[in-house]
């Protein structure tokens, strides 16, 4: 069994620290609210508390964090981040989805250090998480991605080898730019049907028979028909990732810019907590 670190216990993390504790591995978390780590206690993890400390004895560190800033400060605080921690020979595994730019500045300070890395962020969200059906897109030298395969296959179906460092990110960036534009679209176009007299919801259902609605589209569909926008993806955060993807896009994505405007007037209407699928409320469906 590995003994593994966890770094952020959100919905995510919690979930996948969770799969871990239950295949067997030592497991020592931290959270900046240390009470969420609770049921992971209960269940036999251990509490650090400082990400240094939680590094200190892991031959794998886990990361599911917000965003660069906190990715920023949990890695590499001068007196409590986990890169201080970190023992030779150790693999760091960011599965948080950020910019490609600070993923590989991250891993240059943590590979001088002698350890090694792996960009993991996963497609899914909470129930994939939960059942162990994430999808790891990895970035990082092929031997760690073998040598981890085993460990990510307790949280995850499947684990993707992208390319070298920073692959991963990049991969992870194009997969929730494709999510947003798609939902984007959907819910504009469900705002023409109504405008134009059709029964949405049968229009909906007609629709996913063709080949042009994706398996996303189809469940995005039905909860956006249904009103259902518990925040298995927040908007705020598919906003957060957009954004990510215009700053590291190297030219000119006028699809994705799009969308990032939608997702922020989403967000200046109230909808940031709610998933996604709220964009249908930007457009009239009385």
């Amino acid at each position: 069994m590995t003994r593994a670190a966890f770094l952020g216990l959100g919905a995510m993390g919690s979930r996948m620290a969770s799969r871990l504790l239950q295949a067997g591995h030592t497991l020592t978390v931290w959270n900046r609210d240390a009470n969420k780590a609770a049921p992971l206690v209960a269940q036999g993890a251990r509490l650090a508390p400082t990400p240094r400390a939680a590094a200190e004895d892991a031959e794998v560190v886990i990361a599911m964090l917000r965003d660069d800033d906190v990715s920023r400060q949990v890695w590499t605080d001068a007196e409590n981040g986990a890169l201080s921690g970190l023992q030779p020979g150790c693999v760091a595994v960011e599965c948080s989805t950020l910019t490609p730019a600070w993923v590989c500045q991250l891993a240059a300070q943590l590979q001088a250090r002698g350890a090694g890395w792996v960009d993991a962020p996963v497609a899914g969200s909470r129930p994939q998480a939960e059942a162990g059906q994430l999808i790891f897109l990895a970035g990082g030298a092929t031997d760690d991605i073998a040598a981890l395969t085993p460990l990510l296959l307790t949280m995850g179906s499947a684990v993707h080898h992208a390319g070298p460092v920073g692959a991963g990110a990049v991969l992870k960036l194009a997969v929730n730019a494709l999510l947003g534009v798609q939902a984007a679209a959907v819910a504009e176009l469900f705002g023409l049907l109504q405008r134009h007299g059709l029964d949405v919801a049968r229009a909906s259902e007609i629709l996913a028979q063709t080949p042009v609605i994706s398996p996303a589209m189809k469940a995005a569909s039905t909860n956006m028909l249904a009103g259902n926008f518990a925040p298995l993806f927040p908007t705020g955060l598919m906003e957060k990732d957009l954004g990510y993807v215009l700053a590291s896009s190297k030219g000119q994505l006028p699809l994705v810019a799009a969308c990032h405007a939608v997702l922020v007037q989403a967000m200046q209407q109230g909808y940031a907590t709610d998933n996604y699928t709220s964009l249908i409320r930007l457009y009239d469906r009385a």
